[in-house]
């Protein structure tokens, strides 16, 4: 490490903790029930976070685009925090990190994603291209994790929305106004195209309290929101465990905690370009190690 900023060997020992973390999976993979992505169809990540696929299913991911399955990124809300459009901004562009890595282009990230803003019904939403993949970003207020949102934002959130709390939801960047949870619905079934594929396999945050309790309500609103798509069109569907993540034993091989680490350090190491007070693991490291080494999923009923 010598000649090394101390930044970049902050970094860089991290990065050695977080893959020590991935190299202790213990061998009771096989005693715990995982439903793994076999789908060589189009597949939809639909989640509340910029960060949420990374730590939740990030070897999916891997998975998926390394299969040559295409795959989109379906992003609810501006992963905001209450917080001004610097620190958005950056977490959209540190998601797109992460995705140009789990896609394996080796080539600079200006020159492997193009973005523009595109129409769905009377919504604009930020479109951007990377590789086989299409992240669309709806900008949403973060909801805060007990759902009521932030000052900010009006304290607009999914929850009061669905709630019928509130009557509609505007996106932080006034682009666009949702008029009640019924528009957004079926703004985001018009993302999920069933008609060009055989097989459509939709990814998301568990809804239930039951199987994924203390979880971050945009988290469950994402999962509600995939539940509700479900009555209306047939879709198979993957419900992922969240912030209880860690209170399950850990399953993922070597390989697969590496996926896991190596995306969601790129998206941490992409929002410390920008402020390195904006490193996530260091808010709770204990935890975003645990979920380096964990992935649950379940499938819902037909």
């Amino acid at each position: 490490m010598q000649g090394l900023t101390r930044a970049a060997r902050r970094i860089t020992i991290d990065m050695i903790v977080l893959l020590l973390c991935s190299a202790v999976a213990n061998a009771t993979n096989a005693q715990v029930r995982w439903v793994s992505n076999t789908s060589l169809g189009q597949s939809y990540f639909l989640i509340a976070h910029q960060d949420d696929w990374q730590l939740f299913m990030g070897d999916v991911v891997v998975k998926t685009l390394k299969s040559g399955s295409p795959a989109t990124f379906i992003y609810l809300t501006a992963g905001d925090d209450g917080r001004d459009s610097s620190y958005w901004w950056t977490r959209e562009r540190a998601a797109l990190a992460s995705t140009r890595v789990a896609a394996e282009l080796l080539t600079a990230m200006a020159d492997s994603i193009s973005c523009e803003p595109v129409t769905i019904g009377t919504h604009v939403i930020r479109k951007c291209t990377v590789g086989k993949t299409n992240s669309f970003f709806l900008r949403l207020p973060d909801g805060r994790r007990n759902g009521t949102g932030f000052v900010r934002y009006d304290n607009q959130s999914l929850r009061r929305l669905r709630s019928k709390r509130i009557n509609s939801i505007t996106a932080v960047d006034g682009s666009t106004t949702y008029q009640s949870w019924d528009d957004l619905v079926k703004t985001v079934s018009s993302l999920i195209d069933t008609t060009s594929v055989d097989q459509v396999l939709v990814h998301t945050m568990d809804p239930s309290i039951a199987v994924n309790p203390h979880d971050h309500f945009d988290h469950r609103m994402a999962g509600l929101l995939v539940a509700d798509l479900r009555k209306q069109r047939a879709l198979d569907t993957r419900y992922y465990v969240g912030y209880a993540l860690s209170t399950h034993a850990a399953n993922r091989s070597n390989s697969q905690a590496q996926q896991k680490t190596t995306v969601f350090l790129a998206y941490d190491q992409e929002m410390m370009r920008s402020n390195k007070d904006w490193r996530a693991y260091r808010e709770h490291p204990a935890f975003y190690s645990d979920c380096m080494l964990r992935t649950y999923a379940r499938s819902p009923r037909p």
